[in-house]
């Protein structure tokens, strides 16, 4: 054991006692010895731990969990019997209120460094009414098992490309259990098989590999959302780029006069073309393509002044052009959606840096509990009205 003032001999193995003063976006408790920052799991702020030092960089190191001196009293018994093992969850040792204030926090400091925002702009988490069983897609490896030779069907592990043999997960829909216990006992015969388990949304065409939010018992507080966003900026035309099966487009046609969505996933574009038909709705089309090649022509359709347009990207975030394109055009409102805080940080950023838009309001809604995972809902505005050149292009 070394005090805090021996940080210099701080190296593989070396046992601390350390205070934990935060929780980093993703899980990691923060810790700091002479300037040394620790990062340690499955930790509560305010607990003091035993920790040994598992990596050692010029700025931070990591740690493993020895024990607890001094636990939180938000600190629970997780009731899954592969948390810490597995990679899934991060957050099951916190009650779910802590989780929340943890995540909320978390997003106000990302939007704070990498966006610039001042911290208020974040509004409280809405939390999911489900903290368990939520999870409506997942995906479990086969793997053989040279200890109980035999195949193996679980997740990979927090800190290897080995699997944990898991019977059940408890953040994963009933349904998706009872597959995962026909698999496991019908496993697959060859190493390495994914195997994707998926309760399909009700009244929804879905093709089997495209997207959709994962997290059912959340979803109407997503949509109503985004919809009253849009309503309170009073735009009559909607551009839902990213736009997958076409659901936000069409679960929001009601409070706008049109809509276009623009998708690159040729069985997600059918689908939603589909999906279109099937509710009966006739101010809204689906084009197929690159949003960065087509959102041109779509913005050419309407009025900027009254012209809202959904980001939904990857986790990767918008192609700089793309953004670009926007401020260009400067639509009145722009809704981006994210489930990575700092890459939505990141382009609004961009597209707030030459004062044409204001982040008005981000909405962070809890798609993911127990993990470190969060989805956000960010409502810009551009600022004053378009100049007579710009005005005369978008009408």
């Amino acid at each position: 054991m070394i005090s805090d003032s021996d940080s210099s001999s701080i190296q593989l193995g070396t046992r601390l006692t350390v205070e934990i003063e935060d929780i980093a976006f993703g899980g990691e408790g923060v810790a700091r010895v002479d300037g040394l920052v620790i990062f340690v799991p499955f930790v509560a702020i305010g607990e003091t731990i035993e920790t040994e030092i598992t990596e050692v960089k010029n700025q931070y190191a990591r740690g493993q969990l020895l024990s607890i001196l001094n636990p939180a009293p938000e600190r629970v018994e997780a009731p899954c019997p592969y948390f810490t093992q597995c990679g899934g969850c991060q957050y099951q040792h916190l009650n779910y209120d802590t989780q929340l204030t943890v995540k909320h926090r978390q997003i106000q400091e990302i939007f704070q460094r990498i966006g610039k925002f001042s911290p208020e702009v974040v509004e409280p988490i809405i939390p999911c009414p489900s903290p368990y069983g939520y999870r409506n897609r997942v995906m479990f490896r086969a793997q053989w098992d040279k200890f109980r030779k035999r195949m193996g069907v679980g997740y990979l592990r927090r800190e290897s490309r080995l699997i944990v043999d898991v019977e059940e997960c408890l953040i994963a829909e009933p349904e998706l259990n009872e597959a995962l216990t026909h698999a496991r006992i019908d496993p697959p015969r060859k190493q390495g098989v994914k195997l994707v388990f998926r309760k399909y949304p009700e009244d929804w065409i879905l093709p089997e590999h495209s997207f959709f939010q994962n997290n059912h018992h959340l979803l109407p507080e997503l949509v109503n959302t985004v919809r009253e966003r849009i309503r309170q900026a009073g735009v009559r035309h909607l551009i839902d780029t990213y736009c997958g099966i076409g659901f936000f487009g069409i679960e929001v046609s009601d409070a706008v006069e049109s809509f276009v969505g623009i998708e690159l996933d040729k069985s997600a574009i059918n689908a939603a073309r589909e999906n279109l038909v099937k509710r009966n709705i006739s101010n809204g089309e689906f084009l197929y393509g690159k949003t960065e090649e087509l959102l041109p022509e779509a913005l050419k359709k309407f009025s900027a002044d009254h012209t809202s347009v959904i980001l939904d990207p990857p986790r990767r975030g918008c192609h700089s052009e793309g953004l670009d394109l926007l401020k260009q055009t400067a639509p009145k409102q722009i809704i981006y959606v994210s489930c990575h805080p700092a890459t939505l940080a990141r382009d609004l950023n961009n597209l707030c840096d030459s004062g044409v838009y204001e982040l008005k309001k981000m909405i962070p809604l809890d798609m993911f509990p127990q993990t470190q995972h969060v989805e956000c809902v960010a409502d810009l505005r551009r600022i004053g009205t378009l100049n007579t050149e710009e005005k005369k292009h978008s009408d």
